[in-house]
């Protein structure tokens, strides 16, 4: 399996164990309950973790040595449950052994072990099905799944549709099917829509939310594909090539499977997705921060913005997001209420050569606005933003949608990640920078060398920026 797939690898081992976890606390509470419901019970906080901590332990060690959540979702409930019974069953004799050999019998009650095990049972199986019908039916459709193009011909398009549906993923979504071989845009086969043809392929991929791309063209011309893959590399997005082509001259990340075709994977870069939970979860943790403490200033900036100007407190905005998403970014509003439409006449006296808009002393911006920009505080709803996973802390910035109609594919592959709150450009002097194609380099230069260290370092010199006001006009 290649290293692109070990992110769902990791959300299933990892998502199951916690589910695990959460099924034994909550079946030995429950146990607790119901055998010394009403009577005394000699069993102190010491006895209770002298049988619990060991539940995990076998729990832990089951998993390492029987692959326990191996092909999960693949797996039908019957033998879901033999699972279960099995799994139930090597903590009921492991806890067992383990009463015994350490002679806790007379401190311990086998009722007690005999209800856990019943209860657990039951809750684990429940649990396990409905998150797979949760991430089978709901995540797919979400926004944190992989959106995926096929691209193919009308002649292979009854394999591809057949082993979409044989495989089924939970983790990605087709959104559509570019036909190299036919003129059939608008049609919806298999409920999957064609959105385009060998010549305009790119031009529209460029403008979808799109993640994965597979091809299965065995007649198609290596030279044809190549160019494909090279243009899909460059707006960032991952190819997967079935593997029955071998005449394409370019160097692959990786050989594994994808909609149970064997391929070739390539990538401009394999990421590690344990690194990029750990920075989720920085997300997280900073973003809930940022929102309590966007909830303590909101009422004197509510305050200052309506005694300035009329209109709402807050301003939203489409924006593009990782790989084409659209989402609703939220500010505090500096701008006065007409700003959108003022922006067509004042594009002359923009100061970035480019796609972005920039201008000193813009007359839309109020008095308020003209602090709360400099000091970053428009910014601090976009917390909002960070903790539901449309941004993240640090990043590029995400392109408003008449900027991104304008992409070309190299600066399509900026919209690779998840836009951040902050990035290099922001704290690289952005009022200096203008050019666009500058900002570009400098997105790249980030994505190309992204570490979790360097995100701390950007952070850091960001509170500077806030602080000091450098480059925040």
């Amino acid at each position: 399996m290649d290293s692109y797939n070990k992110k769902y690898q990791i959300i299933e081992m990892y998502g199951l164990f916690v589910l695990d976890v959460f099924c034994i606390t909550v079946s030995y509470a429950i146990a607790y309950l119901i055998r010394f419901l009403g009577m005394p019970s000699h069993l102190g906080l010491r006895e209770l973790m002298q049988i619990y901590l060991p539940f995990l332990l076998i729990c832990m060690l089951n998993n390492f040595f029987t692959n326990e959540y191996k092909h999960f979702f693949q797996r039908g409930y019957y033998y879901e449950l033999m699972r279960v019974v099995r799994y139930n069953f090597v903590l009921f004799v492991g806890t067992g052994f383990y009463i015994y050999a350490f002679r806790l019998e007379l401190e311990f009650s086998r009722l007690l072990l005999g209800y856990f095990v019943v209860i657990n049972l039951v809750l684990t199986y429940l649990v396990r099905v409905v998150f797979k019908e949760v991430m089978n039916r709901y995540y797919k459709k979400s926004r944190g799944s992989d959106k995926v193009i096929v691209v193919t011909t009308e002649q292979e398009l009854d394999t591809v549709i057949d082993h979409i549906e044989k495989d089924a993923g939970w983790s990605y979504e087709v959104i559509g099917l570019i036909l190299l071989d036919a003129d059939r845009e608008g049609d919806v086969i298999q409920n999957i829509p064609v959105i385009a043809g060998r010549e305009n392929a790119i031009d529209v991929a460029r403008q979808c939310a799109v993640d994965v791309v597979l091809i299965h063209c065995p007649q198609t011309e290596s030279s044809e594909l190549e160019v494909l893959i090279q243009s899909f590399l460059a707006m960032g997005v991952v190819c997967h090539n079935c593997v029955d082509r071998f005449g394409i001259d370019m160097p692959c990340s990786s050989i594994g499977k994808f909609v149970d075709f064997p391929v070739m994977t390539y990538s401009m870069k394999m990421t590690d997705y344990r690194r990029m939970m750990v920075k989720r979860l920085m997300d997280i943790i900073g973003g809930s921060i940022g929102l309590l403490f966007t909830a303590v200033l909101t009422p004197f900036v509510a305050l200052a913005i309506k005694l300035d100007s009329r209109g709402p407190v807050f301003f939203s905005q489409i924006r593009i997001g990782k790989n084409g998403r659209r989402f609703k970014m939220y500010k505090f509003r500096s701008m006065y209420v007409d700003a959108e439409e003022r922006k067509k006449e004042l594009m002359q006296q923009n100061e970035v050569k480019g796609l972005m808009f920039k201008m000193d002393n813009d007359p839309r911006i109020t008095r308020v606005g003209k602090f709360i920009r400099k000091t970053s505080i428009d910014e601090l709803p976009q917390f909002w933003n960070v903790v539901r996973g449309d941004m993240s802390l640090v990043g590029t910035r995400p392109p408003t949608e008449d900027e991104f109609e304008k992409y070309n594919v190299y600066y399509r592959r900026r919209l690779s990640i998840t836009p951040g709150l902050t990035g290099m450009w922001q704290v690289s002097g952005r009022s200096e920078i203008r050019d666009f194609d500058d900002v570009v380099k400098l997105d790249l230069k980030y994505i190309d060398e992204w570490s979790l260290l360097q995100d701390v370092k950007i952070l850091i010199l960001t509170v500077g920026v806030v602080l000091f006001g450098r480059g925040s006009k």
